[in-house]
């Protein structure tokens, strides 16, 4: 019964039987044995080999549809419905060393304008020279560096965040639209208020000559910046119908871990009120040392470091003695 079970799957016992006619010796058997064996592994690799090979030839034929696309693709083809409308923000971040907040606004802003539908790309203008903080020119390096894809800005604070799903973030065709108007900012009220969040086209933002370069360290950018407006003669919106008040935005920024530099230095204490009347994008100078694309919770940005460039001669506030 033991040499049975292992020659089930042999097929050439006839041959065998008479292999054992005549004289049965215990060499016939070993002898047998020996070629039985030798017949059932070759039997295997061949069924085997043949099995493999019409798998492999099925594989080839396999009339099934592939495999569905990644959650990344899938998020791609939703960007190229047409529903989602012909106009591509730029959503620029001036920054600096500010890492904790920015793993908050990357994810939370790509997905708050994916449900809006708005087209963008989020890059962070990060500054990386000696030089204190200058909001405007890293603001005016991100028009630079926006690309062909886009036609419209976002000059966006990073520690804001919108919290009212209606919200525009749409085109500005008409003219630049201020998001965190001073009635729904929760800091800063004043009329002639344009910080935080504005939104504008492209094409406006050159009228402007974008913004000043001289305001080095924390504030009074914004201000000078409305002037442009006003001399560009640009209609200015804002929101309306909003009700959430001074809850419409969340300010996550927390002064004692993050102190502002609002030193004034020297001249710079009459100069911040005074209009630039030729500085901009005409007068910019920086260097790009690199880019990066990164993701955050499955939201992607570009990262340009960007170093500036200081006429002391001019602006010698621009460093801290």
């Amino acid at each position: 019964m033991m040499y049975s079970s292992r020659r089930k799957p042999v097929l050439y016992f006839k041959e065998e039987r008479r292999l054992l006619s005549g004289k049965c010796t215990i060499y016939k058997l070993f002898g047998l044995c020996m070629v039985l064996g030798l017949i059932s592994l070759l039997w295997l690799q061949l069924s085997c080999s043949g099995d493999m090979s019409s798998a492999t030839h099925q594989d080839r034929r396999d009339p099934r549809p592939p495999p569905p696309p990644c959650p990344a693709d899938s998020h791609a083809s939703t960007a190229d419905d047409p529903t989602w409308g012909p106009h591509k923000l730029a959503l620029v971040v001036p920054f600096r060393e500010r890492f904790e907040e920015l793993l908050v606004f990357v994810p939370f802003m790509h997905k708050f304008l994916n449900k809006k539908k708005i087209r963008h790309k989020i890059l962070i203008i990060n500054q990386v020279d000696h030089y204190r903080f200058n909001r405007a020119t890293l603001i005016n390096v991100g028009y630079m560096e926006s690309g062909n894809d886009t036609d419209y800005l976002a000059m966006h604070d990073v520690d804001l965040l919108p919290l009212n799903a209606a919200l525009d973030y749409g085109f500005p065709e008409e003219g630049p639209f201020h998001v965190a108007s001073p009635e729904l900012h929760p800091l800063y009220h004043y009329k002639t208020y344009v910080g935080g969040i504005l939104l504008l086209t492209k094409k406006h933002y050159h009228m402007c000559n974008g913004m000043s370069n001289r305001f080095w360290g924390w504030g009074r950018e914004d201000d000078e910046f409305y002037r442009r407006l006003r001399k560009a003669e640009l209609q200015l919106f804002r929101p309306s119908g909003i009700t959430t008040g001074y809850k419409t935005f969340l300010h996550i920024h927390d002064p004692a871990w993050r102190k502002r530099d609002q030193k004034r230095v020297a001249a710079q204490k009459q100069e911040q009120f005074k209009v630039d009347p030729e500085g901009g994008l005409t007068n910019l100078q920086y260097q790009v040392e690199s880019r990066q694309e990164l993701t955050i919770s499955s939201a992607p940005c570009t990262i340009i470091n960007v170093k500036l460039d200081c006429d002391q001669s001019q602006t010698p506030w621009c460093l801290l003695s």
